[in-house]
């Protein structure tokens, strides 16, 4: 590129660097309301949080970054990378120049608002103390897709997706998510009728938190969460935040008498964590020192979580340092373990479910959630069409709320579209394994001595090397050289519970 571009490319970096300085500020607040901060502090901290958005929407639809995108634009000679940054400066100008600074600032104070009215709700399993911010966050999220769409012919739902999953469509959804629902019924219901039952009561004995906690921090330093870069907190919902650059945060549930969840919870958020880490440092103040797509971050953490750590490759290295640890278990087998923690059980909560049925609780939230925001669901119906799509796809329906509509906190944050990123994980990262498999033949025999650094290295040069320089949909062209599809996660599903109940599938 000519030297006056390259200048300019420099300008633009320093800019944005103060987008990102925000970002920080941001992101660290907004993880100290949902792990430290005093209940009382809440609605200062939502006023605060809503004058720093106001201060970032600022900075973005400034007459700076018009400049900067008018220069770009009209030059022939970018490089590829460049072009993609420019892209999605332009992407985001256009959408917020669309909303008014003041009402992203109302949405901020509404929402922190809306997520403390959702812990209270849960907490007393009570969906009418969160009804009516539900209906706000609802009726937010339309007003913020009529701001922004660029098609009227797009449903609003549809826009909402774009954010989490750029490119995809209610078609494309609908027509993966069909495929993938009754793949895993029929699977389901071989299980079903097979009569075999697991016995997973050793995993339901009480281990103190600090032995969780101990032995979790170990398996995640050796998968490659780096806790110089990071560290490990706890909240009501697990989750992964980056704050900046050498600060990724991960939170987790412990439950004394199911020492299980933790360690997968952890295990999953560590794999987001890893993600984040890897982005190199020379995408940052450009736009691209994030994941592809809410989807393909899904893919890693569930890649980490169950394709790893579910495999009996895994516990063939683990399991006599589990027996050390955990003494209840010196006297059980490795495949009784091994059966247990992939017992296949429909559940009623989606964090806790099943590798298998997992999916099946997605696509009832997205089916949900296309209702809430396109369709004419109303919030006051809400508990009971949850009931009854659960009742239809896994048997079993809530007794309570709190194990019924009201055991996620996205929708409290004004988070619709995002759901189906959960099943496309699953999707995407069978057919990376699919992919790693072919370049790595021995994988599972390395991971049976211990040796988890050659699984770290390839999802690192192939997926969290390039931040989000390609969309999801061309990422998973780049890496495996297909579109995405449903035959390669139905395919690993058959493999591993046909052993698993040693029925064929």
């Amino acid at each position: 590129m000519r030297e006056e571009v390259n200048m300019k490319l420099g300008e633009l970096k320093s800019y944005l660097k103060n987008i990102y300085y925000l970002n920080h500020a941001m992101s660290l607040l907004g993880w100290d309301t949902r792990v430290t901060m005093p209940r009382k502090g809440n609605d200062e901290r939502g006023e605060v949080l809503g004058y720093l958005s106001l201060e970032g929407y600022k900075l973005r639809t400034s007459p700076q970054i018009k400049g900067f995108i008018d220069f770009f634009e009209k030059e022939k000679d970018l490089d590829d990378v460049t072009k993609v940054i420019i892209k999605k400066i332009k992407k985001s100008y256009d959408k917020m120049t669309k909303i008014p600074g003041e009402k992203n600032k109302e949405w901020v104070i509404s929402t922190s608002k809306s997520e403390a009215a959702w812990e209270d709700a849960k907490d007393k399993g009570d969906f009418h103390i969160f009804k009516p911010h539900l209906q706000e966050m609802i009726n937010i999220s339309k007003e913020f897709a009529e701001y922004i769409k660029e098609d009227d012919k797009k449903s609003n739902y549809e826009v909402l997706l774009d954010e989490f999953e750029p490119g995809n469509t209610i078609e494309s959804l609908d027509n993966v998510f069909t495929d993938l629902k009754e793949g895993i019924l029929d699977i389901l219901n071989k299980i079903k009728n097979s009569n075999i039952n697991i016995d997973d009561s050793i995993l339901k004995v009480s281990v103190k938190k600090a032995d969780q906690e101990a032995f979790v921090t170990h398996v995640l330093e050796k998968l490659g969460y780096d806790f110089k870069g990071g560290r490990m907190d706890e909240s009501v919902h697990p989750f992964t935040l980056t704050v900046g650059c050498g600060d990724v945060r991960i939170t987790t549930r412990y439950i004394e008498n199911a020492f299980t969840n933790a360690f997968f919870s952890c295990v999953h958020e560590g794999g987001h964590a890893i993600y984040e880490q890897d982005i190199p440092n020379t995408l940052k103040y450009t736009y691209l020192d994030t994941a592809s797509s809410m989807g393909i971050h899904e893919s890693q953490s569930r890649f980490y979580e169950n394709i790893i750590a579910r495999s009996e490759s895994f516990w063939t290295y683990y399991f006599k340092e589990v027996q050390q640890r955990f003494p209840h278990l010196k006297d059980v087998s490795l495949d009784n373990f091994y059966n247990a923690i992939n017992k296949v059980k429909p559940s009623l909560i989606r964090v806790d479910a099943d590798e298998l049925t997992y999916s099946l609780h997605v696509i009832i939230r997205y089916e949900i959630e296309k209702m809430l925001i396109d369709g004419d669901l109303n919030v006051e119906d809400l508990p009971k069409v949850w009931n009854e799509k659960y009742k239809e796809y896994l048997g079993i329906e809530p007794k309570d709320d709190r194990e019924g509509v009201l055991q996620d906190m996205h929708w409290s944050g004004r988070i619709f579209g995002y759901f189906p990123s959960y099943a496309l994980g699953n999707l995407y990262g069978a057919q990376f394994l699919n992919k790693m498999l072919k370049d790595m033949p021995d994988m599972y025999e390395r991971i049976e001595e211990g040796e988890f650094s050659h699984i770290h290295k390839w999802l690192n040069d192939n997926i969290h090397a390039h931040g989000s320089i390609y969309e999801p949909s061309e990422l998973i062209k780049v890496v495996t050289g297909e579109e995405l599809n449903s035959k390669y996660f139905l395919k690993y599903l058959r493999e591993k519970y046909s052993k698993v109940y040693n029925i064929n599938l």
